[in-house]
């Protein structure tokens, strides 16, 4: 049994935020910064800036927000609002970062940039594709079935090992650069407004999301080192996240310049696997690229035993009369290596809509978590900020469909609306001042019940 104690050595905060780092560390933390950098140019620097406001400081809320406000999982915090909202946004955030679109990514990520660079031009991808995933997912359900030391040996292996691998990388590129940041002309939306385009880049690394779902994997680690007092918790939980974000902010500000200062490599590129490969291979060679493929592959396939793990564990949780443990590792495995054959590109296609939806959800879910003490966390404020929210995102939903249903006359005159009358949607960001609005509305009723006398 654990000795109580309010205070973490510095091994073991140390500990806890690499741990935290391995857990964020995925396939969207490489490619798409790297692919930023390549799309953003000039522009790179307030593109990074929104990027790390979503890839890196809004994650460090989420994981603040459940050390702060106490809460014992996401679906406690969402409950805050009402307990059919929680399962809702329970399920949907698990199966965004989980079988929907981040396991399949980590698969489609491992194949692209580990093994298609690899192979000869006369190769029916598609098929190959098909076997690498059968192999992949064969391999993450062995695992996940059989959840024990396996996460801790290839995370304490694999991690520094892609890391050196990808500082060689990194530390080559910025000493011999194919371009100068100056000369390379941004693209679409870079152009015209490059900190936002940044900013809704990191709602794709899902890191804000899995925030929510991490938050309670460390303040389970700290009870387990002793730690039982809830500031000392929630105090070690916000150390934890600030030195692991840090961390990142860091990887992704080396990779996004390495992206710009290699634009002319991956002018061809459709996606951050792809340019990430053809930067590897052509600062590294072919031996650096087989070993960087290695790394990769075994990097995505431990995050992704995780997801699968986790996800497997919260249904079970949360459903504790339906089916078991095993049932839910094998169903999410089946379901992303299905989702894995549509392609890279085309994961990150339809996932985009997804994200713009669930990610205001989040945000809010975040601040009203970490400033909850101001009014008590009353559940009209929650309720009202959260209903305002949910209905701006919609349209954002919507505006990120694809362009064969955003340009049919109904959901044209729909987006059409929404950009005459929410401010910011055209950036996509809809859904501040409806938040705004709606957080004004619940206060107003939280100081009315509030100063009601008595009956």
């Amino acid at each position: 049994m654990k000795a109580q104690t309010n205070r973490l050595t510095f091994s073991q905060q140390f500990f806890i935020a690499t741990m935290l780092f391995g857990l964020f560390f995925g396939a969207g933390n490489l490619i798409f910064p790297i692919f930023l950098g390549s799309q953003a140019g000039r522009n790179v620097w307030p593109a990074i800036t929104g990027l790390l406001i979503t890839g890196v400081g809004i994650p460090l809320l989420g994981v603040a927000a459940q050390g702060i406000s106490r809460s014992n999982g996401l679906q406690e915090m969402a409950g805050r609002v009402s307990p059919r909202y929680s399962i809702f946004f329970t399920c949907a955030l698990y199966l965004t970062i989980g079988p929907f679109f981040a396991i399949p990514r980590c698969a489609s990520t491992s194949f692209t940039v580990g093994i298609e660079p690899l192979l000869g031009e006369n190769v029916n991808a598609t098929v190959l594709l098909a076997a690498f995933s059968c192999v992949f997912f064969a391999a993450v359900l062995f695992f996940s079935l059989r959840p024990g030391k396996i996460l801790t040996w290839v995370g304490k292996l694999l991690t520094p090992l892609f890391l050196l691998v990808l500082a060689i990388l990194v530390v080559t590129a910025l000493l011999h650069p194919t371009d100068r940041i100056a000369d390379v002309t941004p693209s679409a939306a870079y152009a015209a407004a490059p900190f936002f385009a940044g900013f809704l880049e990191g709602y794709n690394t899902m890191d804000a999301l899995a925030s929510l779902a991490f938050g309670i994997v460390v303040i389970n680690v700290i009870r387990g080192l002793g730690v039982t007092e809830p500031g000392a918790i929630a105090k070690n939980t916000v150390l934890s996240g600030i030195f692991s974000c840090l961390f990142m902010g860091g990887i992704y500000v080396a990779v996004t310049i390495v992206g710009t200062r290699s634009h002319s490599l991956t002018v061809s590129c459709t996606n951050g696997g792809e340019a990430f490969a053809v930067i590897a291979e052509h600062y590294l060679g072919r031996a650096g690229l087989v070993v960087l493929a290695l790394t990769v592959i075994l990097a995505c396939l431990k995050t992704s035993i995780g997801l699968v793990t986790s996800c497997a564990e919260t249904f079970t949780a949360m459903f504790p009369n339906g089916p078991k443990y095993g049932f839910w590792a094998i169903c999410f495995s089946i379901f992303s290596l299905l989702v894995t054959n549509i392609g890279l590109n085309a994961i990150i296609a339809i996932s985009l809509p997804v994200l713009m939806f669930l990610f205001p959800l989040a945000i809010t879910l975040i601040l009203l978590a970490l400033l909850g003490n101001l009014f008590g966390h009353d559940t009209v404020v929650y309720r009202w900020v959260t209903g305002f929210t949910l209905a701006a995102a919609l349209f954002d939903f919507v505006k990120a469909l694809p362009k064969a249903i955003t340009e049919t006359p109904a959901v044209s005159a729909v987006i059409g609306f929404a950009d005459s009358y929410l401010p910011f949607f055209e950036l996509g960001l809809g859904w501040i001042c409806p938040a705004a609005v709606g957080l004004f509305v619940g206060l107003i009723f939280h100081r009315t019940r509030r100063n009601r006398p008595a009956a």
